[in-house]
């Protein structure tokens, strides 16, 4: 047993990714397909200066070797977040990529865009979805729901739409049925030591393997490196602040909703009086007085009931 860096922190996923080797091992496995180079690419938003931002963002161009023997260009925008984060900011990541003149193929004058999937990597659970990787595939049918394949793949659809692989972090819970859950076993965050920053692994499992046992030793690298460490503690500290942040707003909110609860209660107990004593002929300047309430709303009750 070996303890290796926790590669579910940002800073330890962006060491981890930062090699060509394991991008390739990982992404391979993602896809089911062989990838054979692969480099990071520029995005749009910077994920070291984070301030709110609890999504880390890895955009790759990839060439991936399909079973009849050709390799074509594919973009991969891989997002991992520890938090239940809204759907909005990944659609705002991904219409940045839809955006970007550099992600348009080359040479082709109608500007057809690089085919893309996306890739999320959850440290939540979506719903009830109890499967922990989810592949979300392109479909074309015809006004029948027949699946049209004549003519597929064409550059105008691959352009507009895209497929997307979604990966449940908490439901992994050390299965590894196949390739990918086997790579993805080092995520997964049962494994995490007391201290949240380290995992312990089995090196012995990957025995032969020796994709695995190359991210084990990188891994490994990363847990004894001062610096990647001092970094993890200040990962620690921001979503310490984050949560600590959302704890008080649920508190606040749930304090509002109690309040708001309340003041019906008594708003619907004084129209009750009010209502009591109308029908028994008490006048509405008197109920107002005793009741101790605007004569304005004891009259409009009383209007109301005639």
């Amino acid at each position: 047993m070996i303890q290796v860096a926790n590669p579910f922190y940002d800073i330890v996923f962006k060491y981890l990714m930062e090699d060509e080797r394991i991008a390739r091992t990982i992404l391979s496995a993602l896809l089911k397909k062989e990838v054979v180079s692969v480099e990071q690419r520029r995005n749009e938003y910077t994920n070291s200066s984070r301030n709110d931002l609890s999504i880390f963002r890895i955009d790759f161009g990839a060439y991936v070797k399909e079973d009849d023997g050709h390799t074509h260009l594919i973009l991969i925008e891989l997002q991992k977040t520890w938090l239940e984060t809204e759907t909005l900011r990944f659609r705002q990541y991904l219409a940045t990529h839809y955006a970007n003149p550099e992600n348009i193929i080359s040479g082709d004058k109608q500007g057809h865009a690089i085919p893309m999937i996306t890739v999320y990597l959850l440290g939540h659970k979506v719903g009830d979805i109890e499967e922990p990787i989810l592949y979300v595939k392109r479909k074309a049918v015809d006004y029948d729901d027949k699946e049209v394949t004549v003519g597929l793949p064409n550059p105008f659809i691959d352009s507009l739409t895209h497929e997307s692989i979604i990966v449940q972090i908490p439901r992994l819970h050390g299965r590894v049925n196949n390739r990918l859950e086997q790579v993805l076993n080092v995520f997964d965050q049962t494994r995490k030591d007391r201290n949240h920053q380290t995992i312990t692994i089995d090196e012995e499992a990957y025995a032969g393997n020796d994709d695995m046992l190359y991210i084990l030793r990188r891994l490994k690298e990363a847990a004894s490196d001062r610096q990647l460490r001092h970094d993890m503690n200040v990962e620690d500290e921001y979503f310490s602040a984050i949560e600590n942040r959302d704890t008080e707003i649920l508190m606040r909110d749930k304090q509002l909703a109690e309040q708001k609860a309340q003041i019906a209660e008594q708003q619907a107990q004084i129209e009750t009086a009010i209502n009591l004593l109308l029908h028994n002929g008490v006048a509405t300047s008197m109920i107002a007085q005793s009741l101790n309430v605007d004569i304005t709303l004891v009259e409009t009750i009383a209007a109301m009931g005639k």
